[in-house]
C-alpha cells in the first residue's frame, strides 16, 4: 500500500489551510503529522481519507486517484478514525458498532457472514474490547469509545488507517496498550498509519517519520531522530517557557527566578525537586553534576544556572570552586538525597561550606540512611518541601 500526494492544497471553500502537500507513507509505516492547534493537522488528515476534497493537487492511493475511487472501494482500502465527540450510536451494542466496519464486505442485504464475524472478534481481540462487546455505546467511557472506533476501523481489514489524535480521551494505561497496539498492527499486519498527534516523545518513539505542520504550510518532513530538535519543537509550538530536551525526551517549564536556593542533586533525585520549586516560583542554582546526569539535563533545560563536570569524571577544584561561588548567593541548601560515590564525594564539602556559611540545610535523606554527616536544620520529604521552604523564603 502506498499513499502518496502531489502538490497538494487542502481547505474548506475557497480558503486554503496548507498547500505544497508532497507526502508519501509506504507499507508498514507510522507517520505522524505534529503542529499547533488550528495548523490544519485535521483539514489534512480528512483530506487524504477522502472525506474533504483538494482545493488543488492530488491524493494517490496504490497509484490510483483517491478523488476517483468509489466510496465502497475506498472503505476497502483505508479506515479513519476521528477524535472529538462523535454522534453516539445509543442503542448500538460494540459488537454491533465494531460490525459496521464490514458493511463494504457484504451483498445488498448487509448480512454479516462468517469471515466477517472473523474480523469482527479479531479486532475486538486487537484493541482488547472483548470484554465490553455486549455492552451498548452509549455506557462507555471517552476511552473505551475511542477504543471502539479503533476496533470498527480495523474490522475493515484495510492496508491504511488514519487517526486524528486517537489518544486524547485515554488515561496514561490505555494509552500505552493503545500506542503499543499501533505498533504492533504496523509491524505484524503491514497496516500504515498516519496520525494526527501532539506529543513530541511518542513521535520519537513510535513514528519512523514525522510531519511539521504550520503557518499553512509543511515545515519539514522526515525520521523524527533527523528533524526533531529543540530548536525545531520551539519554533513549531511557538513556546516561550516550554523547553524540550531530546536527549530524555521530555518537556520542563522554564525557572527564570533568582537563585535563592541551592540544590545539590544527582542520580535523578534533584529532578522532582527542581519541578517542584518552579511550580511554586522559587529560583534555584544546582551542581555538582555530571554531564550524563538526567537531573542535569532536566536542569539546563529550565535554564537554571548548573554546575557541572564531564561524565564519570572526578569533581575538580575548578568546578568545586565554582559551585561555592554560586552557593554563596543562596539563601538555603536543599540536600536532594544524592547517591554518594567516589567520584562526587566533594559534593559533601559543599554542604559542609553552606553549613558553615550559616545557611540552612534541608534534607530529603532517610534517618535510617544518612550517607551526608553534615546534621540538617530540616528532613523532611519531597511533599512536605515547600512548607520547610516558605520557613525560610518569605
Amino acid at each position: 500500500m502506498e499513499l502518496r500526494t502531489s502538490e497538494l492544497s487542502v481547505g474548506y471553500g475557497k480558503k486554503t489551510v496548507i498547500s505544497g502537500v508532497n507526502i508519501q507513507a509506504l507499507r508498514g509505516q507510522i507517520i505522524g503529522i505534529l503542529g499547533p492547534n488550528g495548523s490544519g493537522k485535521t483539514t489534512l488528515l480528512r483530506t487524504l481519507a477522502g472525506l474533504l476534497a483538494p482545493l488543488s493537487g492530488t491524493v494517490y492511493l496504490n497509484q490510483e486517484n483517491l478523488s476517483a475511487m468509489s466510496l465502497q472501494k475506498l472503505a476497502t482500502r483505508l479506515a479513519v478514525v476521528l477524535t472529538g465527540k462523535q454522534p453516539i450510536p445509543r442503542y448500538l451494542t460494540v459488537m454491533e458498532l465494531v460490525a459496521a466496519g464490514r458493511y463494504p464486505y457484504t451483498d445488498f442485504r448487509g448480512k454479516i457472514g462468517g469471515r466477517d464475524l472473523e474480523k469482527i472478534y479479531e479486532a475486538l481481540r486487537w484493541v482488547q474490547v472483548e470484554h465490553l462487546a455486549d455492552r451498548y455505546v452509549a455506557e462507555l467511557s471517552d476511552g473505551e469509545q475511542q477504543k471502539v472506533m479503533l476496533a470498527r476501523a480495523l474490522a475493515q481489514d484495510t492496508e491504511l488507517i488514519i487517526l486524528d489524535e486517537p489518544s486524547s480521551f485515554l488515561d496514561l494505561k490505555n494509552r500505552t496498550e493503545f500506542l503499543r497496539t499501533l505498533m504492533e498492527l504496523s509491524r505484524k499486519r503491514g497496516m500504515t498509519v498516519i496520525w494526527s498527534l501532539h506529543e513530541v516523545d511518542v513521535a520519537l518513539k513510535c513514528c519512523e517519520t514525522v510531519i511539521l505542520v504550520k503557518d499553512g504550510a509543511i515545515q519539514a518532513a522526515g525520521p523524527p531522530e533527523g528533524i526533531l530538535n529543540e530548536e525545531a519543537v520551539c519554533q513549531l509550538y511557538g513556546g516561550e517557557r516550554l523547553k524540550m530536551n531530546m536527549a530524555i525526551g521530555n518537556t520542563e517549564l522554564d525557572n527564570p527566578n533568582a537563585a535563592v536556593i541551592w540544590v545539590v542533586g544527582g542520580g535523578g533525585t534533584g529532578t522532582p525537586v527542581y519541578r517542584l520549586l518552579t511550580k511554586h516560583g522559587y529560583g534555584f542554582a544546582t551542581g555538582i553534576l555530571h554531564q550524563n546526569d538526567v537531573d542535569y539535563h532536566v536542569a539546563s533545560t529550565m535554564g537554571v544556572k548548573v554546575t557541572a563536570v564531564p561524565p564519570f569524571s572526578q569533581i575538580d577544584g575548578q568546578a568545586v570552586a565554582a559551585a561555592k561561588n554560586s552557593l554563596a548567593e543562596a539563601k538555603i541548601i536543599i540536600d536532594s538525597g544524592f547517591p554518594l560515590g567516589v567520584i562526587n564525594r566533594a559534593n559533601l564539602e559543599l554542604i559542609t561550606e553552606g553549613v558553615r556559611l550559616g545557611k540552612p540545610l534541608i534534607s530529603l535523606r532517610e534517618a535510617a540512611n544518612l550517607a551526608c554527616p553534615v546534621h540538617p536544620e530540616e528532613r523532611c520529604s519531597v511533599s512536605d518541601l515547600i512548607l520547610r521552604v516558605r520557613k525560610y523564603i518569605c
